[in-house]
Order: structure tokens, then sequence, then C-alpha cells
């Protein structure tokens, strides 16, 4: 079950794009797995992809795309990853992007493919592009659910986020859907995520607000630290809405969008944390008193990935001692472990490298109990700070993904 607040919001128009979806049986029966996006013709498009060297055949075609082309379309399907695929995985991932085209009266360059499941299988390429009509049949502005059923594998849950906002009297809106529960370590993580505006944006402004809002939700969250070979995030700026383009970061609406996009990103981020797969606690890490941002994440990624710290939390067990190890082996150099401060919730376990005096076990426990927990820890070393989002490891984290295949 997810945990905390899952709902889905209202999913607000974002004007320039079209979404249909279609059962084309990639892998289970009766069930939709294959989306199609439309971008209205002039659309500025940005996106960044797992760091995983066996990175997948359609991530390979859509940064090469991105590259070159004025992008129209984007499909995705799920229960495969078309990862692991060598040169058949390309040839099939070619070949859906040129039967898209053919029916869409686009070039194939114009189309951005995104696969997402097993890792290693070829994809039933006949089904899948059957699939193709189907969906273009159906293309609607108000997908944007059904989209976000679309894309799931062992997810329980759809994931969406959107807002609307006025800026210079126009009113603008961001919207956007995220799939991953497992295999989830950024750079990025097994995930999907699709976020659209209809402000007008620069391309390489909009490159920059993606990576920047990216560095502070989809690539500051982990469930078991893998990082997965088809991790996507694009962010797609149609300009319907109208206005004067945004081009600058010095332009005054720069801040206002930027603070909207990132409630956006953040909450969608979190959701795949909160739909991690077994997941029974979602779990903060806030690292302070980093010398930079980079020993601060370092710092929190040990903690937030260590199966004994993650385990004591599902066992509601305040192990603190997992924690101060987590924290040593986390690669720090002439780290004082004397200067060191760690909270669960606000209870100190930990006091100048040593336990709290003022602690007990039954306080401790208490904190363990709730379902949504922080750890804090001070490195006093400087002022540097970052928050890393995880999950506990649970019994039923085992059970997903050893049958995940069957």
């Amino acid at each position: 079950m997810a945990v905390g607040d899952i709902t889905m919001p209202q999913m607000q128009v974002v004007k320039g794009i079209k979404i249909g979806t279609a059962e084309a049986y990639v892998r289970y029966p009766n069930r939709r797995d294959l989306v199609v996006f439309e971008l209205a013709e002039g659309s500025s498009v940005a996106g960044i992809f797992t760091q995983n060297a066996f990175c997948a055949a359609p991530v390979q075609v859509s940064k090469l795309n991105l590259k070159h082309s004025s992008i129209r379309y984007l499909v995705i399907n799920t229960g495969n990853a078309n990862a692991g695929t060598g040169q058949q995985g390309l040839q099939n991932t070619y070949a859906t992007c040129e039967e898209l085209a053919t029916i869409a009266n686009v070039d194939s360059t114009q189309i951005l493919p995104f696969s997402t499941g097993v890792i290693g299988e070829q994809l039933p390429i006949e089904r899948l592009t059957a699939g193709l009509t189907p969906a273009l049949n159906i293309l609607s502005e108000n997908a944007w659910v059904d989209a976000a059923h679309g894309i799931m594998t062992t997810d329980t849950i759809p994931k969406g986020a959107s807002e609307t906002f006025v800026l210079d009297d126009i009113k603008y809106t961001i919207t956007g859907i995220s799939k991953g529960a497992g295999m989830i370590r950024p750079n990025m993580a097994t995930m999907l995520g699709f976020v659209a505006t209809d402000m007008p944006i620069e391309q390489s402004l909009l490159q920059t607000l993606l990576k920047e809002t990216a560095d502070q939700s989809f690539n500051r969250i982990t469930v078991d630290g893998d990082t997965s070979t088809n991790d996507s995030c694009i962010l797609m700026a149609t300009g319907q809405a109208g206005g004067l383009p945004l081009k600058e970061t010095t332009d005054v609406r720069y801040n206002a969008f930027k603070t909207v996009l990132t409630r956006i990103m953040k909450r969608l981020a979190q959701l795949i944390i909160r739909d991690g797969e077994g997941a029974t606690k979602f779990i903060t890490v806030h690292v302070e008193g980093g010398a930079n941002t980079q020993e601060c994440c370092n710092v929190a990624y040990s903690i937030a990935q260590s199966p004994l710290v993650k385990t004591a939390i599902f066992a509601e067990d305040p192990n603190w001692g997992r924690i101060l190890c987590a924290i040593g082996y986390s690669d720090i150099q002439n780290l004082d472990v004397n200067k060191i401060q760690v909270w669960l919730g606000d209870v100190q376990l930990c006091k100048d490298g040593g336990a709290a005096s003022t602690y007990t076990e039954e306080a401790g426990a208490a904190v363990m109990q709730q379902k949504e927990i922080t750890i804090r820890v001070d490195l006093n070393r400087g002022e540097a700070s970052d928050t890393v989002y995880t999950c506990d490891l649970s019994y039923d984290y085992v059970k997903i993904n050893a049958d995940y295949r069957s």
C-alpha cells in the first residue's frame, strides 16, 4: 500500500497537448500499456536520461532525436523495457517511430520513444505498432489520468500533479505524470516523467529548468539503490497559452515559473517513494552542516540506501547505531565524528558523536511507529545542506521482485 497523501488531483488541460492510450498487449492482456502524446507544432522539448551505461534502445533514440528535431510526438510502452536487446532492439525502436510517423504524417526523427518493464526481452513489435492507430484515434486534451495508468508497471497508484498560475494576466498550466516504484536510484530511476506547460519557453532555458528542478526532485529519491536502464524525464512547453517567450533567467517571470515547476516535480518524485515497492514508511533524510552539497548528498544517500537502516525502520526498531554506521562509510574525507548530531523526528539520538543524554528507547520507538519519518543529520563542518527521500525495506519488496516476471 502506498504511504500518506497519494491523491490524484484534478489534472488541468495543457493547451497544445493531446494524449491517446491503447491496449496493445505488450506483456499483459486487458490493460492500457501504450500511450501517445501529440505536441503542438513549435513546442519546445527538454529531456534528461539515465546514467546507466546499458541504456535502453528507446533512450538512445530519444537522446538522438531530441538533439536534431522539432518534436511532435512521444510514444511510451510499458511491460517491456527494450533494454539489453542489441541491434534488434534498436531496429524495433526505429520501426515504432517510423510507423507512428507514417500514420501521423511527420518525420520519424520528430518522435521520442520510451519503454519500461522487463529488461532483456524483445518488443512484440507487431502488437505494439498495431496499437498506435487506436491510440491516435482517441487523442484528447483530458487524458492525463489515462496516461498515468498507461505507463504503470509495478506501481500500485497512478501518479500526477497539476497547477494553474497567472503571469502578466495570462493563465498558464503545468501538468505532469510519473511512474516508478522499484529499481529507483537516480541519476535517475526506473522512472518515467512527462511534464508539460502551455507557457512559451525557449528550448535552452527549458533544458536548464528541467535539470535544476530534477536535481531537487527526481535526482533526490531512492527506493533500492538500483539505477535503471530506461530512466527518462521530459519537459514540454507548447507556448499555446500565449504571451512573450521566456528566454532568460533574468526575466521577472522566471522564478515564479520555476517555483511552480519545482513543486510539481517534487510531488511527482515523492509519489514514486510513497509507492515504493512494499513501502510502509515515507522517509526524509536531511543532512545539514556539510562543507558542500555533494557530501551532504553522499551522507543522505548512504543512510537512505542502507538495507540495515531501512529494515530497522520497517520493523519500527530505533536501532540508531545503523544510522551512524551509514554516515561513517559515506566517504567524507576528514569527518570529525565527535561533531555529528543526529535526530529521529524531534528526538535527538546522537550528540557530539555519542548517545544523547536525553534519548530514551521509548521516545525513539514512538517516532518509528509514524508513517512519515525524518532523519536529520548535522555534520557541523560547513553551511551546505540537502535532502533525499526514501522508503523502508519490507518483506513485500522481496516478494514483488521475486515474482516480477511471472
